[in-house]
C-alpha cells in the first residue's frame, strides 16, 4: 500500500520539476504528517484529495516546471488550508456543500473523472508508452473492484475474497509483473540499506528558496481550492459512513468523529506542507482505502484490533517504515508511473459513476455535462462560472424559489 503514496513522485518530477530525491523526501514528510490524524483524535486515516489530483495537475500546467510550478503548489495548498480553517470553524462547509446544486456537484466529479482517465489514454500518455501493462492492470482493477460477477465470486470463493481484500493492489501487482515481463518497465536495481531523506535537496523546493506566490497566483488558486474542498467534504461523508458501520459492530469503543477537529487538522497539515514540503496531492481528511482496511479489521473485535486509533497509527507507521527501506523503494522506483496511472483510472471511474448518480432530471444532466466539459478543458474558474450561470438559466423556474424538480423536456421515446 505504501507504493500508492509514492505514486505522487512522478507528478512532483514531471509537473513540478523536482528531483527524485526531493520528491521522495516530500513523500516521507507526508507520511509523518499523516500520523497527526490519530494523534489529534481523528479515527480516519488522512491522505490525498485523490479525486482532485487531475484538476490540480491542470491548474499546475499553467506554470513552468520548476520554481513557478512549486509556487503554484504552495498557493493552492495555502488556499486550501485557509478554506478548511474558515469553513470548519464557522460551519460554512456543511452549509455550502449541502446547498450546492446536485448538477454542479456532478459536473465537478464528472469533469475530474474525465480528466483523470483522459490524461492516461491521450496521445503521448501512459497508454501509448506501456499499453500491455496498463490495459491488463486497469481491467483487473475494474473487475475486482466493481464487477457484479466478482462480487458473487467474493461471497463464495476464499481465493476471490483474498484477492478482493487487496482492492486496487491486486491490479497494480499484476501490472507491475506484466510490465517487467513485457519489458515496458526496466528491471529494478535493488539496493540494500535504508533511505536517508535528502532534506537539503527538498529545501530547495520550498517557498523560502523559490519565493512565496504572488497575490495573483493565490487568486488563481481559489477556484481549484474551492473544488478541492467540495471533493474533500464528500470524502468526509464517506468516512463518516464507514465509521458508523464500524461503530455498530464494536459498541465496546466509542468512536468520536469531530468535524471541526478534522478541518483544523487539514489546515495544519496543508500549512506544514505548503511551507516545508509542497505536495500536489494536498492534505485531505481521509485516505479512503486505508481507512476502509482499518475499519474492516476493526469489526472483528478487540483481539483483532484493540482500538481504531492504534490501528490507524499501525498502518501509517508500517507505510512509513516501508518507505524508509531501500530495497522496497528501489524495487518499486521504475514502476511508480503504473501505480499512479491505475490510481487515477480507478479514481476517474469512481468520480464519473458517482457524478452520474447525483443527477436525475434532464436539465441537471445537461448542466452537469457542460460544466464537466468546461472543467476538463479550461479549469476550475471557468467551470464554476459556467455551472452557476447554466444552473440559474436552466434549472431555476423562479430565481427566488426552489429548483425545478421535473424535466422541462419530455423524454423522447
Amino acid at each position: 500500500m505504501f507504493a500508492i503514496g509514492l505514486a505522487i513522485v512522478p507528478i512532483l518530477e514531471n509537473v513540478a520539476g523536482m528531483s527524485y530525491e526531493a520528491a521522495l523526501a516530500i513523500s516521507i514528510i507526508y507520511l509523518v504528517t499523516m500520523l497527526m490524524g490519530p494523534l489529534f483524535g481523528v479515527p480516519l486515516v488522512p491522505g490525498f484529495i485523490t479525486a482532485g489530483i487531475p484538476l490540480f495537475v491542470i491548474f499546475l500546467e499553467n506554470f513552468e516546471p520548476g520554481p513557478e510550478a512549486v509556487q503554484g503548489i504552495v498557493a493552492l495548498q495555502i488556499t486550501v488550508a485557509f478554506i478548511f480553517l474558515l469553513f470548519g470553524i464557522t460551519g460554512l462547509g456543511k452549509m455550502i456543500v449541502t446547498k450546492l446544486p446536485n448538477s454542479l456537484k456532478a459536473g465537478i466529479l464528472i469533469g475530474a473523472g474525465v480528466a483523470a482517465v483522459y490524461g492516461e489514454i491521450v496521445e503521448g500518455g501512459r497508454l501509448a508508452d506501456t499499453p500491455v501493462s496498463l490495459i491488463i492492470g486497469a481491467l483487473i482493477c475494474l473487475f475486482v473492484m466493481f464487477s457484479q460477477s466478482f462480487t458473487r465470486l467474493y461471497k463464495t470463493s476464499k481465493l476471490a475474497k483474498v484477492i478482493g481484500n487487496f482492492g486496487i493492489m491486486s491490479g497494480i501487482s499484476v501490472a507491475i509483473i506484466v510490465g517487467w515481463i513485457s519489458r515496458e518497465y526496466s528491471a529494478p536495481t535493488i539496493e540494500w540499506g535504508f533511505v536517508v531523506p535528502n532534506f537539503a535537496e527538498m529545501w530547495n523546493y520550498t517557498p523560502f528558496v523559490v519565493g512565496f506566490p504572488s497575490i495573483d497566483i493565490i487568486l488563481m488558486a481559489v477556484p481549484t481550492a474551492f473544488i478541492a474542498y467540495i471533493i474533500a467534504y464528500g470524502d468526509i461523508v464517506v468516512g463518516t459512513f464507514l465509521v458508523d458501520k464500524a461503530q455498530k459492530a464494536r459498541p465496546d469503543e466509542k468512536i468520536h468523529l469531530d468535524l471541526k477537529n478534522m478541518h483544523v487538522l487539514a489546515f495544519i497539515r496543508n500549512m506544514i506542507h505548503a511551507l516545508l514540503a509542497p505536495h500536489p496531492g494536498l492534505a485531505g481528511p481521509i485516505f479512503t482505502a486505508g481507512t476502509a482496511t482499518i475499519l474492516e479489521r476493526y469489526k472483528y473485535g478487540r483481539k483483532a484490533m484493540d482500538s481504531v486509533y492504534s490501528g490507524s497509527i499501525s498502518l501509517i507507521a508500517a507505510m512509513l517504515i516501508a518507505t524508509l527501506l531501500l530495497p522496497l523503494v528501489t524495487l518499486f522506483q521504475p514502476v511508480l508511473p503504473i501505480a499512479l496511472s491505475l490510481t487515477l483510472i480507478i479514481t476517474g471511474y469512481l468520480c464519473i459513476s458517482i457524478g452520474f448518480e447525483q443527477v436525475t432530471t434532464q436539465s441537471e444532466r445537461g448542466v452537469a455535462g457542460i460544466m464537466a466539459i468546461v472543467l476538463f478543458t479550461y479549469g476550475a474558474a471557468h467551470a464554476l462560472v459556467a455551472g452557476f450561470v447554466l444552473y440559474f438559466l436552466i434549472q431555476k423556474s423562479n430565481w427566488l424559489k426552489e429548483d425545478t424538480q421535473e424535466d422541462d423536456v419530455k423524454k423522447v421515446s
